[in-house]
């Protein structure tokens, strides 16, 4: 086994120790006012978004894009589910930019610097001009145990579409040319577009029990989070243990 692994699995169990010990101390961090709310919201839809990106694009851009697009989107929900009025132009823009930076991550290894920064600034302008016309992740919000896709959220995914796989298309003219630039650049547009389909569709979901979920739940889920990060911690120990080498 590489230590590069075992150091991994060892600092992945101090996380989930801490955020297990988050969970168990959920009154003390301002009850269902606090920030437990928003980071079970950040993790809900990074996993959601990490997992559509990586099935359709790869796992390492799915675990940027993913992240990007889960903590950024959380965030924004996170304070229209609080009834306060959605955040400025100047931060929804900042957003923007931290998603185009997560996606162009992602894509980095197969189409280059280059290609990543046209790419991530035209999506970026793109997200901007959308949030002007009121395209966000909070439009027409609602927390519900149901699905829901307005036709207003229909037509946003549409253009998110269009707009990833024409950028993909002027970045090839522009910058790089890429093996099979139309094939390269649909397979983005219909992977963005369908991701964005099934975290539009399951947000009232996801929102209704980011502010419902009992306390006693959170403080189960935070023991089993602790018990999980004690156990990858250890693994180290368990190698050392029984003589395992190390590459």
């Amino acid at each position: 086994m590489d230590h590069h692994t075992v150091a991994a699995v060892s600092i992945s169990g101090s996380c989930l120790d801490v955020l297990g010990s988050l969970y168990l101390a959920y009154d003390l961090l301002g009850g269902k006012h606090g920030p437990l709310r928003l980071l079970t919201r950040a993790v809900t839809y990074s996993i959601v978004f990490g997992v559509g990106y990586g099935l359709g694009l790869g796992a390492f851009f799915g675990l940027f894009a993913g992240v990007a697009t889960g903590m950024t989107v959380a965030i924004e929900l996170n304070r229209v589910s609080r009834g306060m009025k959605d955040y400025s132009l100047g931060m929804q823009a900042f957003f923007s930019a931290i998603r185009s930076v997560g996606i162009g991550i992602g894509l980095y290894p197969a189409v280059g610097l280059r290609f990543v920064i046209v790419f991530g600034i035209l999506l970026t302008i793109g997200q901007v001009l959308g949030y002007a016309q009121g395209v966000k992740p909070s439009m027409d919000y609602v927390a519900s145990r149901r699905p829901r896709f307005t036709r207003r959220q229909f037509w946003g995914t549409v253009v998110r579409t269009f707009g990833y796989a024409s950028a993909a298309l002027l970045c090839n003219f522009l910058v790089r040319h890429v093996d099979h630039p139309w094939t390269f650049a649909l397979r983005i547009g219909v992977v963005v577009g369908l991701v964005t389909a099934a975290g539009v569709a399951v947000n009232p979901y996801i929102e209704y029990y980011a502010d419902n979920l009992p306390e006693r739940r959170l403080g189960v889920f935070g023991i089993g989070l602790i018990l999980i990060g004690f156990a990858l911690q250890s693994l180290q120990y368990w190698l050392a243990l029984f003589d395992v080498h190390l590459t």
